[in-house]
């Protein structure tokens, strides 16, 4: 995530002037104002206080293909539009967004060409400080943006500091001084290191410490710069936790403005959501169907009612067994990351269910007296199914990996307590068993899966502003408190998508599902205007 968009985001949104520039991509500690950064008169300025924070890749979004040619300026502006959108809601949901400090591997092609050009760069500013007399061209050009990046860290107000930073470092000033050769480099270095310790976050007092104990002017102007690098990577960070509370307040509002407005630039804006919702309303006719002939008496002329509701929740179920390799519903990009960890985890979670269920049925009389043997089961699985969700992975060998395992662990219990341990018929029945998790409609696996998503439907049907947690269906005990913790993730990103894009769903699902009452409502709005 760049520093422009969170500034343009927080301008849009906010309407207030950011402390930023807009040519940063460095990142570091996320960072929050503890203590306020200027009162709005002359008073003493204030030391600015920042707390660490961790990150999170936000999502990329993606567009829909439009029926229709557009100029590249309506593509441009949809495309901005979208970005700050995702933007918004990323800062808001998030609490661990936050901006890196990153930078090219030392071996590397990209970070060998900048280590060659900035050794070029202060090996000439060296030799330009070395001659007799001295040439400060380029220096002066150092402390011309110096001085625009401390104004930068101030906010309004601030006017007695920003005042001084404006008179000592007054490069119109600086280059007359460099004409009678009269400039003061280490005085200028000095009075911009102390500058830099009042508005800097308490992690950085270290690195300015460093500054003061530097003696070569040019490589402390050289660090001067690496360290106003993640100062201002730590401003990018408080500015983030500072507009989260205002966003997420007007979230909902937010939004659906600029969601409409992708939509009026955009009109394909809502294609794939409405084949999204288009393929819930198939699945719920064909599962009313499939009722239907299992009562032969029942009256298969009459049209079957189906519930917005209910169609709307079977859609979002549907996106926690989604192939990722298509595109993602428009109204749900923002949380597509999000949704696709989710699933992920979740597929995890099914396997050691599955895992439980068939080591209880063929052993569970062995390990009834064993302590904690849930605990032990997910202690043995979780490593080993870890990165199961990408292609590389060798679920086969990891289940056979985790039989083996749980045959070991089930056989030195039975030993510690005098009881005959396991046969080798046993074990590889039940290694087998386990291992056979990965075959397509595996009997247990789909068992599982069914109640995953008994329990996720469960969730869904709960009004909102209720807490507590539906009945975990049986053979998920031993992943009940990671399904409740993950439940509750899945209905707040629900929950939130209904408030924000309900309007869109509406009209979406009105046109299908009623199409003739949708086709004389428009018929009345055309004539009435």
């Amino acid at each position: 995530m760049t520093l422009t968009g969170i500034v343009y985001c927080v301008n849009k949104v906010k309407g207030i002037r950011m402390p930023l520039n807009d040519d940063q991509n460095s990142d570091s500690d996320s960072s929050r104002l503890s203590e306020s950064t200027a009162s709005s008169s002359d008073s003493e300025y204030s030391r600015q206080s920042f707390n660490s924070d961790s990150s999170s890749k936000p999502s990329s979004p993606a567009s829909a293909s439009p029926p229709k040619v557009i100029t590249f300026d309506e593509l441009m502006a949809a495309t901005r539009n979208l970005s700050n959108w995702t933007l918004a809601h990323e800062i808001a949901v998030n609490a661990n967004l936050c901006i890196k400090h990153e930078d090219y591997p030392q071996n590397s092609f990209a970070g060998t060409v900048k280590q060659i050009v900035h050794k070029a760069f202060w090996d000439h500013l060296e030799s330009e400080l070395n001659e007799d007399p001295p040439e400060y061209k380029h220096a002066i050009k150092l402390f011309e943006e110096i001085r625009e990046i401390l104004l930068s860290f101030l906010t309004p107000g601030a006017n007695r500091i920003h005042n001084q930073i404006c008179e000592v470092l007054d490069t119109d000033l600086i280059r007359q001084q460099a004409e009678h050769n009269a400039v003061d480099i280490p005085g200028l270095a000095n009075y911009i290191i102390n500058t830099m310790g009042k508005l800097c976050a308490p992690i950085r007092d270290n690195d300015i410490k460093q500054l003061k104990a530097t003696d070569n002017i040019v490589e402390l102007l050289r660090q001067i710069f690496r360290v106003l690098d993640l100062m201002k990577v730590d401003m990018a960070n408080y500015t983030i936790k500072s507009l989260r509370p205002y966003l997420w307040h007007n979230l909902v509002d937010y939004e659906r403005t600029k969601f409409q407005e992708i939509l009026e630039e955009t009109p394909s804006a809502l294609n794939l959501t409405t084949e999204w919702i288009k393929e819930a309303i198939e699945d719920e006719l064909s599962s009313i169907s499939d009722e239907s002939s299992s009562f032969p008496g029942a009256d298969s002329s009459s049209k079957p009612i189906i519930s917005p509701t209910l169609v709307l929740n079977n859609g979002y179920l549907k996106l926690l067994q989604w192939d990722y390799c298509k595109t993602f519903p428009e109204t749900l990009i923002t949380d597509e990351i999000r949704l696709q960890e989710l699933r992920e985890k979740l597929n995890q979670l099914k396997v050691i269910a599955c895992v439980s269920l068939i080591t209880n049925n063929m052993v569970g009389a062995t390990i009834v007296d064993v302590p904690d043997f849930a605990d032990q089961l997910k202690r043995i699985s979780l490593p080993l199914l870890e990165g199961m969700n990408k292609k590389s992975f060798d679920l086969k060998e990891a289940l056979n990996a985790i039989g083996t395992q749980i045959c070991s662990t089930v056989n030195k219990s039975l030993s510690e307590r005098g009881l005959p341990t396991l046969s080798e018929e046993m074990q590889s029945n039940l290694v087998g068993q386990i291992t056979h998790i990965v075959e397509k409609n595996n009997p247990v696996c789909s068992l599982i899966d069914k109640r995953i998503q008994l329990f996720m439907r469960s969730l869904l049907a709960l009004p909102s502003f209720q807490k507590c947690m539906p009945t975990m269906p049986g053979g998920l005990s031993v992943i009940q408190t990671e399904m409740e913790f993950l439940g509750s993730q899945y209905a707040s990103i629900v929950n939130f998508n209904k408030k924000v894009y309900g309007p869109f769903y509406a009209n979406i699902l009105r046109k299908l599902l009623f199409p003739e009452a949708a086709m004389e409502k428009t018929e009345a709005e055309t004539s009435s205007n």
